[in-house]
């Protein structure tokens, strides 16, 4: 299966038990991050925002996904994370529901990401919280970034290929 194929025949779920299918993002850049409302990282929120603020009409879309394992930091329903996200951080972009980036119950998303690019030392594990990867126009990921490094230093690189 060819990476373009692989991303667009990808499928996630969206609170209420909505499908969301990666077919609709064929020519967009996308920018996929695992999120969780209690971290020293959730503050990234606003600056996620601020990114598809300024790129959302340059066909750049960002899609959250909640998630629980490190730390217990997204205790959160899927309601109650949308409604704190969009309360405290303004988040217009979709979230997701609630699901594992890593282990056996890893969302299909999360396993396809870390087979196409491995992160520092070529470990595939998601380490933390609100790591982000960008996948191009045609559905190859072409960066990956550790939970530290913040929206606005990856703008550039956003930028780039919009």
């Amino acid at each position: 299966m060819s990476t373009e194929t692989g991303f667009y025949s990808l499928k996630a779920t969206l609170p209420g038990n909505k499908t969301y299918d990666f077919a609709d993002l064929k020519g967009k850049t996308v920018l996929i991050v695992n999120t969780a409302s209690n971290c020293g990282f959730t503050p990234q929120y606003k600056g996620l925002q601020g990114l598809y603020d300024k790129y959302k009409d340059r066909d750049f879309v960002i899609l959250g996904f909640p998630c629980n394992q490190f730390g217990g930091q997204e205790p959160k329903d899927d309601e109650a994370i949308g409604e704190f996200c969009s309360r405290n951080h303004g988040v217009t972009f979709p979230l997701m529901k609630k699901s594992d980036v890593n282990g056996d119950n890893t969302n299909e998303v999360f396993k396809w990401l870390k087979n196409e690019k491995a992160g520092l030392l070529g470990l595939t594990r998601i380490k933390w919280n609100f790591e982000k990867f960008l996948v191009d126009k045609e559905g190859k990921v072409v960066h990956r970034w550790a939970s530290t490094t913040t929206p606005d230093h990856i703008d550039v690189e956003v930028a780039k290929i919009l």
